[in-house]
């Protein structure tokens, strides 16, 4: 399991790139549910959704509208007890063959067992660049918030507003990124039980069936000005990520902050692609051999 740390303070600032203004959705008015009606519940008035899981259906949603660029919130308890061979997913996703998609996908475990983080970047429908986390927290006791901050320099996922993964802008190099299509935003709850626990030995419990998971609180924050916000300067070599401070978003982390993201990297990451040999024979991919 991983170790304990304490959270990185919300107040602490970096470098203010720009003025965002915060746009709060109402699962009501801005979602649609898109598999199974009768297994997604909105509660609080619109500002909960409940997705569940059975034998005959699991469920997701989608929002109604696309985003290019911006900070994405979603706050989400888990699934409790044994989840074994489900997945809950918060996601970024274009449309077509070609798609761009950044992903958030909670593996399900036996009741004690932790939760698997499982993140990957998609971009023209390639994606094949996972990395996973135990997290250092129950996932499942109380809502934690999951971030997806994008812009045109870098993505960078954060849990509790702590910067757990950076995918930076690597074009230059012939890595490509998604910058050119707008995504929209989705939530799942399903059944993954050939590949989700240990490798799909474990498999689901359908006596524990309904399998609940639950979102609330989503929200973007997005420039006010879309095109100072695909304009913004660049950080220095020694800084990195982002972060926000009330309705104003930051591209560079302190050395505070870096210190967090090296320390989840260091002692919550359980897979990287970018250390697997034996998936790439012939040379790791450019933006591994960067870092």
């Amino acid at each position: 399991m991983a170790k304990k740390f304490t959270p990185l303070p919300h107040a602490m600032a970096a470098v203010l790139l720009f003025k965002a203004i915060l746009v709060a959705a109402n699962f009501y008015n801005d979602f649609d549910i898109t598999w199974a009606t009768d297994h997604a519940k909105i509660l609080d008035n619109g500002r909960e959704m409940q997705l569940s899981l059975d034998k005959e259906s699991g469920s997701a949603i989608q929002s109604k509208k696309e985003y290019l660029f911006g900070k994405y919130n979603m706050q989400i308890k888990l699934i409790p007890n044994n989840s074994a061979g489900t997945v809950t997913s918060f996601y970024l996703s274009s449309q077509g063959s070609k798609h761009d998609e950044i992903d958030f996908e909670f593996l399900g475990n036996i009741s004690g067992e932790p939760y698997i983080l499982h993140t990957n970047i998609y971009t023209n429908g390639f994606g094949n660049r996972e990395q996973q986390f135990y997290l250092w927290f129950d996932p499942r006791a109380t809502f934690h918030t999951y971030s997806v901050v994008w812009s045109p320099q870098k993505l960078i996922l954060l849990v509790d507003n702590t910067p757990i993964r950076v995918f930076p802008n690597n074009e230059h190099l012939g890595v490509p990124y998604p910058n050119k299509q707008p995504m929209g935003v989705y939530s799942s709850v399903w059944n993954a039980d050939s590949w989700a626990t240990r490798g799909g030995l474990v498999k689901t419990d359908w006596s524990k069936a309904p399998f609940v998971a639950s979102f609330r609180n989503f929200n973007v924050l997005q420039d006010s000005n879309n095109a100072t916000f695909q304009n913004i300067s660049s950080c220095t070599s020694t800084s990195s990520y982002t972060q926000t401070s009330g309705n104003q978003v930051t591209q560079c982390l302190n050395p505070t902050q870096q210190h967090r993201l090296r320390w989840v990297q260091k002692h919550c990451m359980i897979y990287d692609y970018c250390n697997d040999a034996k998936r790439f024979p012939q040379g790791f991919p450019p933006e591994c051999r960067r870092t």
